[in-house]
């Protein structure tokens, strides 16, 4: 489990479609074989860290459902290590378990900070609402409109510049997460239905 608090930008070293290297020295130096690190918001297991490096299997289900497979050597992601007992949870609860893939629309600046808007698939879009959480490659954000076709979130200043989210453009792949409390309640309203 995770927060959406993006505890460090990393440098992806090498990535050949199953095998993901990425350079970390903050979270390199906490992280061992078997923990789990969100990376832009997809929850992997360390199979090695060693020399500030995390490495990571990747499997075809991750890549065919996520927007990992865009990654190339020099290509920044968000990194946060999993939520430990007695950790602040300063966003939301994020499983780093991808809901979809979305496509930016447009980001605009708005004084220091950014309104991005988010093309996101029918099954993302549902589950969004204004004042609502999302995930967007990790990085737990409110949203702040919605339409048929995607969402809105604004950028504030310090996003900007400890997360890649500072660098999207127009028709960016991002990792998109619902919160899942909102999936939890659909699924017991539905459960007493008739």
């Amino acid at each position: 489990m995770f927060t959406g608090i993006v505890r460090e930008l990393g440098t992806v070293v090498s990535f050949d479609g199953r095998r993901l290297v990425v350079a970390a020295t903050e979270t390199a130096s906490g992280a061992g074989v078997g923990d789990s690190v969100a990376v832009a918001g997809v929850c992997l297991t360390v199979v090695d860290a060693a020399e500030g490096r995390l490495a990571f299997d990747v499997v075809p289900e991750t890549v065919s459902r996520t927007a990992l497979g865009r990654l190339q050597p020099g290509s920044a992601v968000n990194l946060e290590p999993s939520l430990r007992v007695g950790d602040q949870l300063g966003g939301h609860v994020v499983q780093g378990h991808v809901d979809g893939v979305g496509r930016v629309r447009s980001s605009a600046p708005e004084g220091d900070s950014r309104r991005t808007w988010i093309d996101a698939p029918e099954e993302v879009v549902r589950y969004c609402l204004e004042k609502g959480s999302i995930a967007v490659d990790g990085v737990s954000l409110t949203v702040t409109a919605v339409d048929d076709d995607g969402f809105e979130v604004a950028l504030i200043p310090h996003t900007l510049a400890v997360t890649t989210l500072g660098r999207l453009e127009a028709g960016d792949a991002v990792n998109l997460e619902v919160d899942v409390l909102g999936k939890v309640v659909e699924r017991l309203v539905a459960a007493r239905l008739p």
